[in-house]
């Protein structure tokens, strides 16, 4: 009787499991909220341009010893739902960031917000990173207070585009992969929480200093170039020319703040099985700068 009520706890937990192993089934799918748009609908390109080819709604951005290439949205969001999918280049990789993320580093330097959802590239024995971050009014004047989860994947991200997302709203940040939710970031008070406007941004470039195993292996131009391919753009949110009654975007099927009982099942799911890394549970960060956790 133990073992079948055990079984039935589970299977409402975490209703069902795809046949790679994927996780539970999420129950809501926020990205179906959204239209897909065209990169020349949505964005424009920021540096880089030769490494950078629009082929329809799809874009291509590359690195090489020349350069690497970044894009911009042409709107400042206030608050929204912004994805992309992406397909991540195999083989050697180290030393290359490949990114989608928002900032307003350009309105704030030295004193800047951000959400970011960064793959630091690896060696061919090795996965993926998925790293997400929160700035919060801080940049790369020595003083960044980074508030970095990174996880592996439950699949080959350079096999096949898949869905990466970012929701944010006045209440939390919410990073998802293919609809499921990865990680939650709750506002708990405005000083440890981005409020000011943003925009949407991706880019390709060398970080050899920190990206992979902290430094330990650099990007390796003889593997040139180091490709990062972008389709479906999603954005949807409250611009700075929005009307006050604009809605911040709702993460559930309740159309409430959070998440739902089974997305949060999800989330625990990735986070017990793909977590590596949590700034919370550093034992050498010092957390009164972090005082969220």
């Amino acid at each position: 009787m133990a073992l079948i009520l055990l079984s039935l706890f589970l299977t409402f937990m975490f209703p069902s499991t795809n046949a790679q192993g994927g996780p539970p089934f999420p129950g809501y799918y926020p990205s179906s909220r959204v239209a897909s748009l065209g990169f020349n609908e949505g964005f424009r390109n920021l540096w880089g341009p030769k490494n950078q080819r629009v082929d329809q709604d799809s874009l291509t951005i590359w690195l090489d010893r020349n350069s690497g290439s970044g894009f911009k949205s042409l709107n400042r969001y206030q608050s929204g739902y912004f994805g992309a999918a992406i397909k991540l280049q195999p083989g050697y990789t180290a030393g290359v960031i490949t990114s989608f993320y928002l900032s307003n580093n350009e309105d704030y330097p030295g004193y800047h917000d951000e959400i970011d959802i960064e793959f630091l590239g690896t060696t061919p024995d090795k996965p993926y990173t998925l790293q997400t971050n929160v700035y919060i009014q801080g940049s790369g004047d020595g003083n960044i207070i980074g508030r970095e989860m990174k996880f592996h994947l439950w699949f080959d991200p350079t096999q096949d585009f898949h869905n990466y997302a970012i929701i944010w709203n006045p209440t939390e940040i919410i990073f998802f992969v293919d609809d499921v939710p990865i990680r939650r970031y709750p506002r708990k008070s405005d000083a440890t929480f981005p409020l000011r406007p943003m925009y949407v941004y991706g880019s390709i470039w060398d970080a050899s200093s920190w990206a992979t195993e902290q430094g330990k292996y650099k990007t390796d131009y003889q593997y040139q170039p180091f490709v990062g391919r972008y389709n479906n753009f999603k954005l949807s949110g409250c611009t700075t020319n929005s009307a006050a009654t604009c809605s911040p975007f709702s993460c559930n099927p309740a159309g409430s703040n959070g998440l739902s009982n089974q997305q949060y099942a999800s989330m625990a799911w990735v986070q017990s099985n793909y977590k590596v890394y949590d700034y919370c549970h550093d034992p050498s960060r010092d957390h009164t700068h972090t005082p969220e956790c």
